[in-house]
């Protein structure tokens, strides 16, 4: 058996170590918010935080979890009211929509860091999280946005 800590709840799970976390997380547990984008770690689009890094958890064993707190997107906040949830729905940040949790995920990563990011930063930080319809300018956009909301009302 398995014993995870994923967004504050734990699991034990009948898994064999070497599954990926995604899969475990969406197959077996049912939090479908995390992404399958390209299975190799190059999408960015399964990004889930572990001991508060981002990790791409489609190439991520669950024995890695192991005694580590995971949270994924369904976890970032309780009602949907992280800094970065607020500001992706003001901007109307999303097209298609399929990357955006997995870029929310490396956003909060960089802003639990980073109060006021650059765009050098946030370049950085955001490296290998693919978005196919384009939406960068406006995750850009959003990512200040939610520093701002998260300087004015911090936590």
């Amino acid at each position: 058996m398995i014993k995870l800590n994923i967004n504050r709840k734990s699991y034990e799970l009948d898994v064999d170590p070497e599954t990926p976390l995604l899969w475990v997380l969406r197959d077996v547990i049912g939090l479908v918010g995390t992404k399958y984008g390209c299975g190799v770690a190059q999408c960015g689009a399964c990004v889930v935080h572990l001991q508060g890094q981002a990790v791409r958890s489609c190439v991520t064993k669950v024995s890695r979890a192991v005694g580590q707190e995971v949270v994924t997107i369904e976890g970032l906040s309780e009602n949907n009211d992280h800094p970065l949830q607020k500001a992706w729905l003001e901007l109307d940040v999303s097209q298609c929509g399929y990357c955006q949790a997995g870029q929310i995920m490396s956003a909060a990563v960089l802003l639990k860091g980073n109060k006021n990011p650059t765009d050098k930063d946030i370049d950085s930080a955001m490296e290998g999280n693919i978005c196919r319809c384009g939406t960068y300018l406006r995750i850009h956009k959003a990512i200040h946005l939610a520093a701002e909301i998260q300087r004015k009302n911090p936590k």
